[in-house]
């Protein structure tokens, strides 16, 4: 019984560590945020985009584009319906969707390339200093060295 007591708290700590991990909690976050984004998205298309659109195709709902198939087998069936104007609304949020994704990706990339640079920089100018360093020293020892010598000659006289 003990075992399984230790076994259980071992398995509680394992899920709350790996809960706890920043990569779990940024995917949660990302989750959560890209279901409202692809909610407004969708709104958007639905809603906004596409009834003007319908209407200047001639008053056509989008919503309602629809293929009826008489439906041959059971003939006391009602049609099957395809509705590719739905999915022309689907195809029309993805490509909103890419291109929001698109644009971010390409701002963070922006980003990341500006702290590189940054980055770069504070390390040549860190180098920089450090030569200077060196160079200050080199002549604190070419001085001692210049002294020692000095000594050392008048001490042979």
């Amino acid at each position: 019984m003990a075992r399984a007591k230790t076994c259980c708290f071992n398995f509680c700590k394992e899920f709350k560590d790996f809960a706890t991990r920043g990569n779990v909690l940024d995917l949660a976050i990302g989750i959560v945020v890209g279901t409202a984004f692809t909610n407004v998205v969708q709104s958007l298309v639905d809603d906004i985009i596409t009834p003007p659109l319908g209407l200047v195709l001639g008053g056509v709902d989008f919503a309602n584009l629809t293929i009826k198939m008489n439906n041959f087998v059971y003939t006391n069936q009602p049609p099957v319906v395809i509705r590719y104007g739905k999915f022309l609304q689907a195809i029309l949020s993805l490509l909103i969707v890419a291109m929001a994704l698109f644009c971010i990706i390409k701002g963070v990339n922006h980003i990341y390339k500006i702290s590189t640079k940054k980055k770069k920089k504070h390390e040549v100018e860190s180098i920089i200093e450090a030569s200077e360093d060196i160079k200050l020293l080199r002549e604190i020892r070419d001085l001692l060295a210049g002294r020692a010598y000095i000594q050392a000659t008048t001490i042979r006289i």
